[in-house]
């Protein structure tokens, strides 16, 4: 018999290992690029940024350290991705963008993360797969959006 605290418990562990599925796939369509997880992540950041973005706030939505922030954006740049400038508002301050290389980069790595996961979900029914969504989405507009 399933207590709810087991059943709980299962379903957390389930979550966790799923994630952790879809991270390694991603993670596999990252390698031949020459990106981390980390970089991927920062450069979907920068790109739903409506203007360039400082370092330090690129930090804050990634939730790393500034220091952290800056050698993501160092090994970026290196890569031709993304370009720095001065921020005109203060001087200490350098502003990130995207540069037309990674924002294709980025729509690759978006058909590529959308493709793993449509291989992952094939194995649930077209019935199942909007159930899980409904479900989803219940969870998420129902927890802190701050988490």
């Amino acid at each position: 018999m399933t207590t709810p605290d087991s059943s709980t418990a299962q379903l957390a562990d389930l979550f966790f290992r799923l994630g952790k599925r879809i991270r390694h796939r991603s993670a596999e369509h990252l390698a031949p690029v020459g990106l981390t997880p980390a970089q991927a992540r920062a450069l979907r950041v920068i790109s739903h940024s409506d203007r360039p973005l400082r370092i330090v706030a690129l930090a804050a939505r990634l939730d790393i350290v500034p220091r952290s922030a800056t050698a993501v954006v160092d090994a970026l740049e290196e890569l031709g991705l993304v370009a720095r400038s001065p921020d005109p508002d203060d001087r200490r301050s350098v502003l990130v963008v995207l540069t037309p290389a990674g924002t294709e980069l980025l729509q690759q790595l978006r058909d590529t993360r959308r493709q793993a996961a449509e291989d992952l979900f094939l194995a649930l029914s077209p019935t199942d797969r909007a159930e899980l969504t409904r479900l989803l989405v219940a969870l998420h507009d129902a927890t802190d959006p701050t988490c």
